[in-house]
Formats: structure tokens, C-alpha cells, sequence
């Protein structure tokens, strides 16, 4: 496709660049790194949003649930001091506590994988953001269910770069930054490194203790990436990722509002190391060979106080039980994949057909340590994924090609706790896609697909379950899709606009039954059939040299057809939307030139209500968030204002449905976790 002004960058209020002379240049595509091959987003036949760095540096964000929103039929969840859980079109777990998880949404941070770890999504010096929608099982596999989020951090150049950001806020939030990158040897190495600190108070008053950091955030980030040009057909690359997060865990409270009364307040803290070193070999001019090798470790602490009050809070015969409860983990990932793809020469069947065929090893420990006042735990979970896959796309005309893919996949799970469960499991898996793109003219790309993801099953460790319920099987997903990628009005219009429609079978169905104060049952069934349909639009037009509009929408449909409970005594689901599937997902916004020099951009964005759990009726509020920021530049210096949520909208994240209050005998009512209120602050950045 030919790319004038236009790329499917953003969804959302800004675009790639940040210049008010846009009428006078053309605009580069973006170019997605999380296919087989990287490519123009406009050429890719799959339902995607990409977020740059443009739009990350204006909207203050430091993570990624703080641009999360501007990708349709994608919700998130937290629980946490952070949103660390991600559901795209209706799918995702929503959270993890003594079990262990396997994800429908995978997070890859430049090519680490880090689907367990949300929180490790911040976002100093990355590049994009790339939101994949739909089964990537071909390129992915088991944890690509739903679809993919796909961080990539910027890359060394060979030309001298150094950024210095800082920044303040509202809740005595600041932050300060640094990234340096360029030759190290001329043409032949490149380096970059990054470090960035953001510190916040939070968002939490605890009057019991005369605190309001009980929820804080303080959040390093280093990254440190070296390409070796070997030579002209050898480039090798290594990242680096640090990250030391020690945020403070104190969310709930029995009147639910932002005063919280716990006497021992939680945590969510993540330390982590990773390190991927990947090599591009072109062999010959038939064959291209690539390898990925990484290593993470991440020392995760979570925490609450579960009865979200003090000792003596409540008058005479109401004393509240006291608990608290700490989740130690230990995760350490090795993983390793190598791919061969054609190159012009090696292309198959009279030069029609380009191909790739690879290998992937994945081994995941998890190692838990439960304190709790309601019972301790120590288990072992270890998972090893060893894959095979292949993909061809074949021209059948100079305008139509045929996509098939294929993976199969090897899963081995092995599982064992304090309370003498140990349990192997082993399964093959496979999933893949047969598509059909037609190039309609240069600026027209019509794409349809069918394709199969699966997830794997899993564990339970809840030693109260009869045996039978320890295990969960795999589910798989059928996926059909169509769309059209277009640009319009020589290229000052682009459009993309894709329907799907989804069937899952022995969907994995989180149930959590209360069984006493403060004390649930936890587990994962495969309970259900379920449907998901719906629609992802997104428009991007150069109106004018001074003035850009962009929206984005999703409609989304996400039912169990048939839903097996099992509690009997629960809420009757069968028939109802999926938890945290809200029916629809919008964003509209614009960026006015004001000068050469000023930038205005707002945007509003926002979803309908939504149930919190497949196990109660609770629902959120629908909402509307409207943010804004205002860029001046002056040579090398770039001044940002930005204010998030400025209407002070109070919106859940997550939601909980049990009784906790003493004071009303512990009825079952609903709880709520707040997104961040209305935050409004300056960055200060110069560029070199």
C-alpha cells in the first residue's frame, strides 16, 4: 500500500509526529515488529493499534494502563497497585492470587516474554506500543489466545540521540529521565541505554494512620541495548531490561471511596532482569536466519490487608477478624527460538510463495510463597513449551495471496505444593490460519481470515476440590475475521475496519465461591461455550494543515452459550456477557497546529459498564474520560501540559462482590478498586 500522510498509528488523540508543518511532509508508516516479518501496520491483515512514543510522552504516561484505553474492545483489569491484567474482546484473567495462571493475552517486551508480569509494562523510551486483536497462535501460541500486546523500546542509530525528561504532577508525582544512544564504533557497533524514575504518592488518603503513600508508586526503569553490524549480512542484537518497582498496595475500602482505614497496609513490588540476544543472518539470497534467546527473572511481592480496617474500629460485639495476606513469587523464563524465511531468491512454487518455518522452546518456573492468616502455601509451578511453525503466503495473483499457518505445540506442566498435590499434565496443541488478502488497488486492502487458537489447560491448587476439579482442560477458539485497510483523499484519510466472530469451546471460566469471612474457593473450569463478535473501526484524517481528528470504536458481543457453575447456589450466568466485556469501547479526539511551535491535543475516551466477575451480577459504571495536553516547542526543549481524566470521572478497574463489613454483619456487597482521579502535571524535556 502506498503511505502518504497516514499510518494506522494512533486511535487516539495524536499522531506519529508531533509537528505542525504536517500539511508540508509526508508521514512514515508505522512499522509493527510483532509479525514473522516487520511491515507497514497498513499492510498487515490482522485487526491492530499501534501507540508511539508521541503519544506516550504526551499523555504522562509511565504505564501501560495509561494508554490502554485507546485500543478497541481491550479492557484491563487491576486489583493491584497497577492494571496488570489485559482482556481483549471479552478474554484475560482479570487476576492472580495462589494459583497458577496461564494467559489468553500475551505481553512481549522486546521479545521477552512477560505474560505472567504485567507489571513490568512501563514506558520510558519505548518506541511503540502494538495491539494485536484476535488468536496469534501461528506466531505465538498458547498465550496468544485472545491476541498479543507487543512492546518495543527504541533502537540505537547511528547518529548521536540523548533525551533528558522530567516532570511533576498532582500527588507529588515526579519524575525524571535520561536516554543516550548512538555509535559506539562507527558502523559497526551501536548502543543505547535509558534509566527513568517516576514517583507518585498515589491516589489513597489512609486516615487511620495519617498517610497518603500507603499507595505510592516509585518505579525504576533501565534498558540498555547493543547492535553489532557483523557485517552486511550478520547484525546481532542484545537488550537489557531492569526493573525495580516497589509500590505500596492499599486500594479498598468497606465505604469505597479514596480514605482507606487498614492498619497494615499491602504491597506490589517487582524486581526484575531480563536480557534477549537476537541474531539476523542473511545466509544467501534464498534464506534468512533468525534466533531469539532470553532469560528473565522477576521476584514479585503482593499484599493486602484483607480486612481493609484497624483492630477496635467498630463498637462493642462487631470486632472485625484481622488478616492480612503476602504472595511471594519467584519467576524465572528461559526461551529460545530460531526461524529460517525465504529471501527473493527462496521464494517456492515459481517464485509465488514466501515461507518461514522455526522452532520455539519456552521454560517457565514459578516458585510461590503464601503467608496468610487464612492458611500458608508453598508450591511449584513449572511449564515447558516446545513448538514447531510454519507459515506460507502465496500470490495466486499479483493482487490476492493466500495466507497458511500452522504451530504445533508441546505443553508439559508440572505442579507441587505443601498440601501433597502434585500433579504432571502433558498436551499437544495446535492452532494456525488460513487467510485471504486482496490488494485491491495501492490503496485498498481487503483481508478475510479463519483461524485457531488455543490455550492451554492448567491447575488448581485448591486441596478442597475433589480430585477430579484439580485439572482443567485446553480451550480452543475459532476465529473468522474481515476487514479493509484503506487510504483516502490522496492519502489525507486512512481508515481500517474489521468484523469477527468468535466460538470457544470448554472456554477456562474462573469461579470464586465465598466459604466464610474473607475466605473464597477458587477455581478454573472449563464451564462454558461461549461467543464473541463484534467490530474494531478506526479513522485518522488530516482535515486541514492545522487540524488532525481521530476516533477509534469497538462494539463487542461476549455470551456463554452454555455455562456449566460450579456452584450450583451461584448467580445463574448462562446466556449472560463475559466478565469485563464491556458492549462497546470508543475514543475520539483531534490535534490543532496553533503555530509552528504550539500543539493542542484532546481526546475523550471511554467504554460501557461492565460485569466484574463470571461468578456475581456486579457491574460497573459506563464513563467517559477527557484528557488534553498542550506542547510547546523552542529549539532543542519541548514543554508538555497534560491532564488526564480532567473531569474527575470516578471509574472502577476492578470489583468485588462478598461480605467484609462487620458493621452490616457481613453482608455481601459490592467493592471497588478507583482508576486514577484527575492528575494534571508538567514534563520538561530536552532533545539532542
Amino acid at each position: 500500500m502506498k503511505f502518504k500522510t497516514l499510518s494506522l498509528a494512533i486511535p487516539a488523540l495524536l499522531s506519529a509526529n508531533a509537528v505542525a508543518k504536517v500539511s508540508e511532509h509526508d508521514l512514515p508508516a508505522m512499522i509493527v515488529s510483532a509479525d514473522f516479518r516487520p511491515a507497514a501496520a497498513l499492510d498487515i491483515p490482522v485487526s491492530l493499534t499501534t501507540i508511539d512514543n508521541t503519544v506516550i510522552e504526551s499523555r504522562g504516561a509511565q504505564h501501560l494502563e495509561d494508554v490502554l484505553n485507546l485500543a478497541p474492545n481491550v479492557n484491563i483489569s487491576s486489583g493491584a497497585s497497577r492494571g496488570q491484567f489485559f482482556q481483549i474482546r471479552g478474554m484475560g484473567e482479570r487476576s492472580q492470587f495462589s494459583s497458577p495462571i496461564n494467559p489468553s493475552v500475551g505481553l512481549i517486551i522486546d521479545g521477552i516474554d512477560f505474560s505472567r508480569t504485567g507489571g513490568a509494562a512501563t514506558l520510558f523510551d519505548v518506541e511503540q506500543v502494538e495491539v494485536l486483536r484476535g488468536p496469534q497462535g501461528t506466531r505465538f501460541g498458547t498465550s496468544a489466545l485472545a491476541g498479543v500486546i507487543n512492546l518495543q523500546s527504541k533502537q540505537p542509530t547511528d547518529e548521536l540521540d540523548i533525551h533528558v525528561e522530567t516532570g511533576v504532577a498532582e500527588y507529588d508525582t515526579r519524575s525524571l529521565g535520561l536516554a543516550i544512544g548512538g555509535p559506539i564504533v562507527e558502523d559497526s557497533l551501536l548502543g543505547r541505554f535509558s534509566i527513568h524514575n517516576h514517583r507518585s504518592d498515589g491516589y489513597v488518603d489512609n486516615d487511620f494512620l495519617n498517610r497518603d503513600d500507603t499507595q505510592a508508586r516509585d518505579e525504576l526503569t533501565a534498558r540498555g541495548q547493543l547492535t553489532w553490524l557483523v557485517n552486511s549480512d550478520l547484525t546481532v542484537d542484545l537488550n537489557l531490561l531492569h526493573l525495580n518497582i516497589d509500590n505500596g498496595y492499599d486500594a479498598f475500602t468497606l465505604d469505597n471511596s479514596r480514605h482507606s482505614l487498614a492498619d497494615e497496609p499491602g504491597e506490589d513490588s517487582q524486581h526484575s532482569n531480563a536480557i534477549a540476544l537476537k541474531t539476523d543472518l542473511r545466509l544467501n539470497n534464498a534464506v534468512q536466519l533468525q534466533t531469539n534467546t532470553t532469560y528473565s527473572k522477576s521476584d514479585v511481592v503482593y499484599s493486602y490487608d484483607a480486612d481493609w480496617g484497624y483492630a477496635g474500629q467498630f463498637a462493642a460485639g462487631l470486632f472485625p477478624y484481622s488478616a492480612t495476606e503476602e504472595f511471594k513469587r519467584e519467576r524465572e523464563n528461559y526461551a529460545f527460538e530460531i526461524k529460517a524465511l525465504s529471501n527473493e531468491d527462496g521464494r517456492l512454487f515459481n517464485g509465488r510463495t514466501e515461507w518461514v518455518i522455526g522452532a520455539h522452546f519456552l521454560l517457565q518456573n514459578e516458585d510461590l510463597d503464601l503467608d496468610s492468616d487464612f492458611g500458608n502455601l508453598i508450591n511449584e509451578y513449572k511449564t515447558e513449551n516446545v513448538s514447531l511453525f510454519g507459515q506460507l503466503d502465496t500470490h495466486l495473483t499479483d493482487k490476492l495471496t493466500l495466507i497458511t499457518g500452522l504451530r504445533v505445540e508441546n505443553f508439559r506442566a508440572d505442579y507441587q505444593d505443601s498440601n501433597a498435590i502434585d500433579i504432571t499434565t502433558s498436551e499437544v496443541l495446535f492452532g494456525g490460519k488460513l487467510g485471504l488478502n486482496y490488494q485491491f488497488n495501492d490503496d485498498h486492502l481487503i483481508y478475510t481470515s479463519i483461524s485457531r487458537g488455543y490455550k492451554s489447560g492448567g491447575i488448581n491448587n485448591n486441596d478442597a476440590l475433589p480430585v477430579s476439579k484439580l485439572e482443567f482442560d485446553t480451550e480452543y477458539m475459532w476465529t473468522a475475521e474481515t476487514g479493509l485497510k484503506s487510504l483516502w483523499l490522496d492519502g489525507d484519510l486512512m481508515s481500517s475496519i474489521n468484523v469477527f466472530y468468535s466460538t470457544r469451546r470448554d472456554a477456562q471460566v474462573k469461579s470464586s465461591i465465598p466459604v466464610g469471612i474473607g475466605a473464597f474457593e477458587d477455581s478454573i473450569t472449563n464451564a462454558a461455550k461461549g461467543t464473541n463478535y463484534g467490530l474494531e473501526a478506526e479513522l485518522d484524517w488530516l482535515a486541514h494543515d492545522k487540524l488532525r481528528l481521530f476516533a477509534a470504536v469497538g462494539l463487542l458481543y461476549a455470551s456463554f452459550d452454555q455455562f456449566n457453575n460450579p456452584d450450583p447456589a451461584a448467580t445463574d450466568v448462562d446466556g449472560r456477557r463475559m466478565a469485563h466485556a464491556p458492549t462497546y469501547t470508543f475514543n475520539i479526539g483531534s490535534e490543532a497546529y496553533l503555530s509552528p511551535a504550539l500543539t493542542l491535543r484532546v481526546n475523550v475516551e471511554g467504554k460501557d459498564e461492565f460485569y466484574f466477575s463470571n461468578s456475581h451480577d456486579e457491574k460497573s459504571s459506563s464513563y467517559a474520560l477527557t484528557n488534553a495536553s498542550l506542547e510547546y516547542r523552542i529549539g532543542d526543549w519541548k514543554l508538555t501540559l497534560w491532564g488526564r481524566n480532567l473531569f474527575d470521572k470516578d471509574y472502577a478497574t476492578r470489583g468485588f462482590f462478598f461480605g467484609n463489613n462487620p458493621a452490616k454483619g457481613y453482608v455481601s456487597e459490592q467493592y471497588i478498586q478507583y482508576g486514577d482521579p484527575r492528575v494534571i502535571g508538567l514534563n520538561v524535556a530536552w532533545d539532542y
